[in-house]
């Protein structure tokens, strides 16, 4: 089980940081992925970790912004989102699973509950 922390409301230029707490695994044995989701497009991932904690990717949209990462002792994965913009604006979803590809859109089923994060002035 995932279950998800942070998000709210916040001011372009700003920051936020999302948690991600696992229970049952470690989430240190699994890629981790963020995605954030649009109302009407299809859920994206735009970071993702494999768990050599070595390999971080990012999708083009949120590279040099957003920085993922894990604290194995807390079993707890985040995304530190930094300038944010409007566009940033949705719904964030964390995921943990083996997947070939850690910034794939499929292959996780193991899924948070979802936050939302509104950039608005």
């Amino acid at each position: 089980q995932l279950v998800q922390y942070g998000g709210g409301l916040v001011q372009p230029g700003g920051s936020l940081r999302l948690s991600c707490v696992a229970s049952g695994f470690r989430v240190g044995d699994y890629q981790v992925a963020w995605f954030q989701e649009v109302p009407g497009k299809t859920r994206e991932p735009i970071a993702c970790m494999n768990d050599d904690d070595v390999v971080t990717r990012y999708s083009d949209s949120v590279k040099g912004r957003f920085t993922i990462s894990r604290d194995k002792g807390t079993n707890t994965a985040y995304l530190q989102m930094d300038d944010l913009k409007p566009e940033d604006t949705g719904t964030y979803y964390c995921a943990a699973d083996h997947v070939a590809w850690c910034l794939s859109r499929i292959g996780y089923f193991t899924w948070g509950q979802g936050v939302q994060v509104t950039v608005s002035s």
